[in-house]
C-alpha cells in the first residue's frame, strides 16, 4: 500500500508517528474553565463570553492560624477550656480576646487575642493550642479567551470555543495574559534588546525575533509589558529573572512580572520564519498567552491565541494523522541540533547506529540553511500548520 505526499509515493513502513507543536492559521481552540472545587457556574450554554468574563465562582477554606493559649497564659492544656472565652464555631475579630487567666484576686491578668478575623476552629486539650481559620477566599474563573460557551459543567465550570490562531512554543514562564500583538523587531534573525522596548508597550505581547536579552525583559517588566515572545533566551538570563533555578515540574506560577514564551529553545534561537509571518500578520490582534510548561508526563505547552474571525482555510492534517513522512515540517529538540528547523527527506526503515552505539529508527531532515543531517525519530517534534 501507498501513500503519496506532495507527488512522491511513500511506503507504509516510512511512517513515523510524533507529536509536535502546533502552528495554525486558523483552527477552533477549545478550553475548559474548572473550578479547584465546586461552586456556582455563571454563564449558561450559548453565552458569547470575552477575556475577562467571570464564568464561574468559589470559595476555599481561609488560611488557619495557630495560637499557644495555654503556653502565653501559663496554664495546663488540660485545662485549657477553663480560660477559654470562645468555643468551637465561634466567630472572632482581629485582636479579641478568645482566653484569659486571672489570679491572686485580680493582680495577676493574662489575656490571648485572636491574631486575625476569623472563625474558632479547635481548641485542643492535648496540645493547648488553638485554630482560628480565616475567612473564606473567593476564587474566580475567567474565560481566558473570547468566543462561545458550548458546554457547560454544573457547579464546576465551562467549555469555550474560539476561532484562531494557535502557536506553541517550547518554553515559557508566567502564567495566563493577554494584550494587542506588536512587533518589536523587523526580521527573526534580530535580538530583541532593550532599546526596542519603550513606555508605548505597555500591556502589549511584544514579539522579538532571536534572543532576548535579560534587559529587555526587566525593562518589559519595568513598562508594564504583558508578555514577550522571542525565538530564544539564556538559561542564566532566566534564572537572574527568576532569582532561582527553573523546577523541574510545569511552570506557570511564577510571578516575574510579565509572560514569557520561547518559541525554539536555549541560546541565541532564531525564530522560524513560519512562527514570525503568522504573528506579524496579526499584528494589532489581542492574543491569549499562557506560558505554562510541562515536558514531563502530560506534556504542556505555552501557548499563543490570537481569535480571529478570517475563515481561512486550514491545512489537511491528514499527514498529522499519519504520521511523519517526507515534506513534513519538524523541529530538532535536542543537540547538536537543537531548535534547528526543516523537513523530512526520508525515513529509512533500517536501524542504524548512533554516537551511543545504540540502533535506533532514524530520519534525514533538510533543515532551512539547506544541510542534510540525520537524526533519530525521538529526537525531533511535528510542526503542526
Amino acid at each position: 500500500m501507498a501513500n503519496k505526499n506532495k507527488g512522491k509515493e511513500v511506503s507504509k513502513e516510512a511512517y513515523a508517528y510524533t507529536p509536535g507543536l502546533k502552528l495554525k492559521l486558523a483552527t477552533v481552540v477549545s478550553k475548559t474553565r474548572r473550578l479547584p472545587l465546586s461552586g456556582e457556574v455563571y454563564t449558561k450554554l450559548g453565552d458569547e463570553v470575552n477575556f475577562s468574563s467571570v464564568v464561574a465562582r468559589t470559595q476555599i477554606s481561609g488560611n488557619p492560624e495557630i495560637v499557644k493559649v495555654s503556653m502565653e497564659l501559663g496554664v495546663e492544656a488540660e485545662d485549657l477550656l477553663l480560660y477559654m472565652n470562645k468555643k468551637v464555631g465561634d466567630k472572632v475579630a482581629k485582636d479579641e480576646v478568645i482566653a484569659n487567666y486571672s489570679a491572686l484576686f485580680g493582680l495577676i491578668k493574662k489575656r490571648v487575642t485572636s491574631p486575625i478575623e476569623g472563625t474558632i476552629e479547635s481548641i485542643s486539650e492535648e496540645t493547648g493550642q488553638v485554630i482560628v481559620r480565616g475567612p473564606p477566599l473567593p476564587v474566580e474563573v475567567n474565560a481566558y479567551i473570547p468566543g462561545k460557551v458550548v458546554e457547560v459543567v454544573p457547579r464546576e465550570g465551562v467549555v469555550i470555543e474560539t476561532n484562531a490562531a494557535f502557536i506553541q512554543g517550547i518554553f515559557g514562564i508566567g502564567g495566563e495574559n493577554h494584550g494587542k500583538i506588536k512587533m518589536a523587531v523587523k526580521s527573526p534573525e534580530e535580538n530583541l534588546t532593550a532599546e526596542h522596548i519603550s513606555p508605548e508597550d505597555k500591556g502589549t505581547v511584544l514579539i522579538g525575533g532571536s534572543l532576548v536579552a535579560l534587559e529587555a525583559l526587566r525593562k518589559g517588566v519595568e513598562v508594564g509589558v504583558s508578555s514577550i515572545i522571542a525565538g530564544g533566551i539564556r538559561h542564566k538570563d532566566i534564572r537572574e529573572l527568576m532569582g532561582e533555578e527553573i523546577g523541574v515540574a510545569i511552570t506557570g506560577q511564577e510571578e516575574v512580572g510579565l509572560t514569557l514564551i520561547i518559541t525554539e529553545g536555549f541560546g541565541d534561537m532564531r525564530m522560524s520564519q513560519r512562527t514570525f509571518d503568522l504573528l506579524k500578520r496579526f499584528e494589532g490582534y489581542m492574543a491569549c498567552v499562557n506560558g505554562a510548561t510541562q515536558i514531563r508526563a502530560g506534556v504542556i505547552r505555552p501557548e499563543i491565541i490570537i481569535p480571529h474571525e478570517e475563515h481561512i482555510e486550514e491545512t489537511s492534517e491528514d499527514e498529522l494523522i499519519a504520521g511523519m513522512i517526507p515534506g513534513t515540517p519538524v523541529r530538532i529538540i535536542r543537540l547538536p541540533y537543537f531548535g534547528a528547523i526543516g523537513t523530512v527527506m526520508s525515513l529509512p526503515v533500517e536501524l542504524q547506529q548512533i554516537e551511543t552505539r545504540s540502533k535506533v529508527r532514524v530520519l534525514q531532515v533538510e533543515l532551512e540553511d539547506g544541510r542534510v543531517v540525520t537524526v533519530p525519530r525521538a529526537n525531533v517534534e511535528i510542526i503542526e500548520e
